[in-house]
């Protein structure tokens, strides 16, 4: 018999041959045999108790690999066509392994979310650590549902609280996870269908779906938004140190603060302003702009980094925050709080008299915040209302800062971006999380004063950048599809207005329109409507301008503690500049394409939580006033029947086709229109209407409405045709059946 081997050789055993991981394999290698297997069997025994292997069955393996066998989920092809595969259970620490799929011939094509029995190979080639071959082609990943569940005799259903969603689902007995009647639930289907109510099983209990606190939880459930760190990303960020000042440019003695909404939750952005005193620059100024070093934290490849990347952006929420990055990072060391060192990119920029920028320069280094200020705070301040923490800044710091914004003024009136005025609404909760009031918000010169900074040094990053030859995603917005401008041209010469065709469209001619509306009673339709013909903005590794802000060169450079896009851009600029061995990766340049499409997507999907949240607050907010007559305007018009966005809430609520009136309207697509077959009446956007309140269901967020007056007048009745089915005349309900059975009879003959 050999001598026993050392821990550290039966590890390493495991771990290059995980398809030969029972004990007899083991002990066959190493030439044990008889009673000096019951050695062995204590060696593992203790391996298995600090974690070192993980035991399944019979077999042991590496707890940071994965079984040679193993359950994968296909995640698609790459850019060059590859199938990549994650493991359906990985317990390890960090991100789970990459698995390249190798198909064979007669292998059926595989899509994203398709689920396979496959035999594992480790490999190294640095993308990619695991080989997989298909054993058996097992599925599809399993349809989620979230819904409130009904409890039956029988188990009972889940209903679906998504608004497009209206078929319930059955659930058996064995299958209800101890949900309780009314409880909401997270399930997935099971079976096939065949006829009835398609099948699932509860996969999560989720509370009380009508608690005030679960209106975020829902949305963050049913657009699938990751909401719990990794044990591993959490390890991470608990590990971190605040950034030393050594290679680093001393930026501490210059008074920047932060300016935020009164409740923010990081702070990643602080500014200073001065009067330029150098030579050739009459009257111009030097804006200085810091940002949190996050870049300095996250390093490429590191479990933080591949989680945040996932996430792509931090969702913010009218109760809650699900951050990009944990808290230790977002809340504590990556974000600029007041009187303590805090690792920045910064960019010094010289403007002239008239706001244009002349020059840039960037650095990194280390700052120290004289104040962290709300908007409401800096405002009241300037107005000649400081408080105890603004007077001492007033002259040296607020001041200035508002001196440069003024001269910016100018550079933008030429410029011309898009001057959408869209009031943001706000809603207020109470400490049990039920909404006390909705408004909007109030607009300062202290927002408009940091927007302008912030793009001024969001445009700085993206030329020096492209200066350095240097890779980055751009902030990529494009003008307006050919048939979006017609639509806007067909509702501004409705409402009397202009806006001309056969010129190269710019965004000073859709202000023109914008400036023509202002204080008129279509003020606010032409701001949405021009809003609704805008393309979605997104991030690609290659320029094509950002139309709305009318800007050649453009990336986001100012929010990387919840904007993943920044964090590439900030990586960039430190490779560009030699500043450290945390830059953009060769990883990080090869994925930009792909990365650009996830946080693309992570973007609207967020977005539309977000937007999903409002709507059920404000069905939660009007619940009590069923019934009760509101003024709106008409938003959006459809087959099915007409949007109105209330003018109290902005709340957009839902008024039938089958409840305006007693007559048949024909719905027109090119000009957005319902027509009364009988009265000729002609409903569109814009039009002024009084609505009744008739539902509001909070944990759909649906609002449906009834039609009351429309322009001040009532709605029009319809005289009935002659021939026209009446179902209230005497006898004619009944003649109508007989006709539908003795035609359905001639049919099936």
């Amino acid at each position: 018999m050999e001598q026993m081997p050392s821990k550290e050789q039966i590890l390493q055993w495991i771990t290059d041959n995980p398809g030969l991981s029972a004990k007899r394999d083991i002990a066959k290698a190493f030439g044990i045999k008889g009673a000096a297997r019951i050695e062995l069997k204590r060696i593992l025994g203790e391996l298995a108790e600090t974690g070192a292997i993980a035991k399944k069955g019979r077999s042991y393996r590496d707890p940071e690999g994965l079984p040679p066998v193993s359950i994968l989920v296909i995640t698609g092809p790459d850019a060059q066509g590859d199938v990549f595969a994650r493991p359906m259970e990985w317990t390890g620490e960090g991100e789970a392994p990459r698995i390249l799929f190798v198909p064979k011939k007669g292998d059926p094509a595989l899509a994203a979310g398709e689920r396979i029995l496959a035999r594992l190979s480790p490999v190294d080639v640095g993308e990619y650590q695991y080989e997989a071959r298909l054993i058996r082609h097992i599925g599809t990943n399993p349809l989620r549902v979230l819904g409130v569940f009904r409890a039956g005799a029988e188990g009972g259903r889940i209903v679906p609280i998504d608004k497009g969603q209206d078929k319930e689902w059955r659930v058996g007995r064995d299958m209800t996870l101890g949900a309780k009647d009314g409880e909401l639930v997270e399930g997935e289907a099971v079976g096939r269908r065949n006829m009835g109510l398609p099948q699932a099983r509860v996969t999560a209990v989720l509370g009380d779906p009508s608690g005030p606190k679960a209106v975020s939880l829902i949305a963050i459930h049913q657009h699938g938004i990751p909401d719990q760190f990794p044990d591993a990303v959490i390890a991470e960020a608990d590990r971190a140190q605040p950034a030393p000042l050594e290679g680093r440019t001393d930026l501490r003695d210059l008074p920047l603060c932060t300016i935020d909404p009164a409740d923010a939750r990081d702070r990643d952005d602080a500014v200073y302003a001065e009067h330029d005193t150098e030579p050739g620059n009459p009257g111009g100024f030097v804006v200085w702009v810091a940002i949190a070093d996050v870049a300095y934290y996250v390093r490429p490849g590191s479990a933080l980094d591949r989680e945040a990347r996932k996430r792509g952006n931090s969702t913010y929420f009218p109760d809650r925050v699900v951050p990009m990055l944990p808290d230790v990072l977002s809340g504590d060391l990556c974000s600029l709080h007041q009187h303590v060192d805090r690792a920045c990119i910064a960019v010094r920029m010289r403007l002239d008299a008239q706001g244009a920028k002349i020059s840039h320069r960037f650095v990194r280094g280390m700052m120290r915040s004289v104040a962290s200020l709300s908007y409401e705070q800096v405002q009241a301040a300037v107005d000649g209302n400081p408080d105890a923490v603004t007077a001492p800044l007033l002259e040296g710091v607020l001041r200035p800062l508002y001196a440069a914004y003024a001269a910016t003024k100018h550079a933008r009136a030429l410029r011309q971006p898009l001057d959408l005025d869209l009031p943001e609404r706000r809603i207020e909760l109470s400490e049990a999380g039920e909404v006390t009031s909705v408004s909007f918000k109030e607009r300062f010169d202290a927002h408009r004063l940091i927007e302008e900074f912030m793009i001024l040094a969001n445009v700085a990053a993206a030329e020096e950048l492209v200066r350095l030859k240097r890779p980055l995603l751009f902030r990529v917005h494009e003008e307006p599809t050919p048939e979006k401008l017609d639509a806007l041209r067909e509702v501004a010469e409705a409402s009397g207005f202009v806006l001309a065709k056969g010129q190269v469209l710019q965004t000073r001619h859709l202000n023109t329109l914008l400036a023509a509306a202002q204080g008129t009673e279509f003020d606010e339709l032409l701001n949405i409507t021009t809003l609704r013909s805008m393309t979605q903005a997104y991030y690609f590794p290659q320029n094509f301008g950002h139309f709305g802000l009318a800007l050649k060169n453009y990336a986001h450079f100012t929010s990387p503690i919840r904007r993943y896009s920044d964090l590439i851009v900030h990586r960039a600029l430190i490779a560009g500049h030699g500043w450290g061995k945390d830059g953009l990766s060769a990883q990080d340049i090869e994925t930009l394409d792909e990365t650009a499409k996830l946080i693309s997507d992570s973007e609207r999907r967020s977005m539309a939580a977000e937007r999903d949240t409002t709507d059920r607050y404000l069905a939660a907010y009007l619940a009590e006033r069923v019934g009760a007559e509101f003024t709106g305007r008409i938003s959006g018009v459809q087959r099915f029947g007409l949007f109105v966005k209330l003018d109290e809430t902005g709340a957009d609520g839902l008024i039938p086709v089958r409840s305006i009136g007693r007559e048949f309207f024909h719905f027109d697509q090119d000009s957005q229109t319902l027509t009364g077959a009988d009265t000729g009446m002609t409903i569109g956007i814009g039009q002024r209407v009084t609505v009744r309140l008739a539902e509001a269901i909070p944990v759909t967020g649906g609002i449906t409405l009834d039609l009351l007056e429309i322009e001040g007048g009532a709605m029009p009745r319809a005289a009935p045709r002659k021939g026209r089915f009446n179902p209230r005349k005497p006898g004619q309900a009944a003649a109508r059946e007989g006709k539908l059975k003795r035609k359905l009879v001639r049919k099936r003959r």
